[in-house]
């Protein structure tokens, strides 16, 4: 049986005379796991690392500290979850700590949430309802509060089970005969569910502003990219460091909750639009997932997903099938190796022997997948990665040779700006013959801007010497 570990202020909260005081405790059930759906066990996650995460929610509402703990459970209790030995163990704690809010780090029925309540005499949030706080803490845009006003509502219309007497009152009923009338917490649930059709109307607006918005990007086209993972994985980091964003992006579980997207040049030009979504976590509950549906759907329209993992975490293995398990709620083919992209990331935090493995490990993927090992902070990787992302949207580049008539130099700079030039011979004429290369998207591009240039006309001839009378080039009209 773990011993509870008892442990008094950290970190910034020191100075905080009004933080709340909490224990932090998880249960480990010792009873054989459940399978998931394809018949495969889930991948175990260390209970440390677990323990971990449950403080790292904590911490990121700022809470006191006072206790924690691992809780072995032989065997689930339908009253309280957790055995009356150790629940004695941590009543214990909580007085002597003077805590006022426990949280147990796995899903609560109403009734053990109740039972717990009374048993320790402190208020007791369990893993959802813990998430739910951080999540209307971090929401800033009208969208991002109206999705957590919803999932809240969701979460406590299932905990309306008499928790406090006045839910047993009756109100008078209307009509000739009048009749009982309908129970307090009748009257509370119609109203819950009054407020949630209503917060679902808003967001359903939502969704169609969004739908209108992504049409009108795929008109222009600007394709988007997505990036996902597991909370924490450093995803806004990376975001930051690729567009210059000043994205909030600090060492917080949920540290970015409403989605943020931002247009990106590549290196040959292309322009995409990244977009950075809120972290994912084990044992999301399926009502939040549903609750952050207009967010998730950029994920889901994103012709690439860029899937952040951060490999110093000893548990990167559990978080990336946590990850692909709601990709694949959302009906996302995680094994489409065309769509979805890994991206390594924190390999700066890696010794040189975990970097080896790491490396060996990315060249040898049997799927054929592309991996990129990134540092968010130290930059490395990333122009790998942002080659290999124009090249999937817009194609590998391409030698093209182009000659241009003293008419047509106006477009140098764009050619310059969006291909990479290996060869150029300025001509007695005042022509200039080029040799460079363009994404299939850039030379489309190239052929609109000659289109609609008065007196161009894009000419294209076999040759490979650019300073040859037989280059392809862009020239004027006799």
């Amino acid at each position: 049986m773990a011993e509870l570990d008892r442990a008094g202020p950290r970190g910034p909260i020191e100075h905080r005379q009004v933080a709340t005081r909490a224990g932090v405790f998880v249960p480990v059930l010792k009873q054989a796991q459940t399978r998931d759906e394809t018949g495969a066990e889930p991948t175990p996650r260390s209970e440390e690392q677990r323990l971990a995460e449950a403080l790292g929610l904590a911490a990121a509402i700022e809470l006191d500290i006072r206790a924690q703990g691992i809780v072995p459970v032989g065997k689930p209790q339908r009253a309280t979850l957790i055995g009356s030995g150790k629940l004695e163990e941590i009543k214990g704690v909580v007085a002597a700590e003077e805590i006022g809010l426990v949280i147990i780090d796995h899903p609560l029925t109403p009734v053990q949430q109740r039972n717990l309540e009374k048993e320790l005499n402190a208020k007791v949030l369990d893993r959802t309802g813990l998430i739910l706080e951080i999540f209307g803490r971090r929401a800033r845009t009208k969208e991002g509060r109206l999705q957590v006003d919803l999932a809240h509502l969701r979460y406590q219309r299932g905990r309306l089970v008499r928790s406090w007497t006045h839910l047993e009152r009756q109100r008078g009923g209307a009509g000739f005969l009048g009749g009982p009338g309908e129970t307090q917490i009748e009257a509370d649930r119609r109203q819950l569910q009054e407020k949630i059709s209503r917060l679902e109307r808003e967001l359903e607006a939502v969704r169609r502003t969004r739908h209108l918005h992504r049409s009108k990007r795929k008109k222009a086209p600007n394709p988007v990219v997505a990036l996902v993972g597991y909370t924490n994985a450093g995803k806004s980091t990376l975001f930051n460091a690729i567009t210059g964003a000043g994205v909030f992006a600090q060492n917080l579980l949920f540290a970015t909750l409403d989605p943020t997207l931002r247009r990106v040049d590549l290196p040959h030009g292309t322009e995409v639009i990244l977009s950075d979504t809120v972290g994912f976590i084990s044992d999301l509950p399926t009502h939040l997932v549903a609750a952050f549906r207009a967010t998730l759907e950029e994920v889901v329209e994103a012709e690439l997903i860029l899937h952040v993992r951060d490999m110093s975490d000893p548990d990167a293995l559990a978080q990336s099938a946590d990850v692909n398990k709601i990709l694949t709620d959302l009906e996302i083919d995680t094994e489409d190796s065309a769509r979805v992209v890994e991206v390594w990331n924190k390999v700066d935090r890696l010794d040189d022997t975990a970097r080896a493995h790491l490396e060996a490990a990315a060249e040898g993927r049997a799927d054929g997948q592309g991996v990129h090992l990134v540092s968010a902070i130290s930059g490395e990787g990333i122009s790998g990665l942002l080659a290999d992302i124009e090249a999937r949207i817009a194609g590998r580049p391409t030698e093209l040779h182009l000659q241009l008539q003293p008419d047509s130099l106006g477009m140098l700079p764009w050619i310059y700006e969006n291909g990479a030039v290996t060869e150029r011979k300025d001509r007695e004429d005042g022509s200039v013959a080029l040799a460079m290369q363009l994404t299939a998207q850039a030379q489309a591009e190239l052929r609109r801007m000659a289109e609609r240039e008065a007196g161009l006309v894009l000419v294209e001839q076999e040759g490979d010497n650019p300073t040859g009378e037989a280059a392809s080039g862009v020239a004027a009209k006799a």
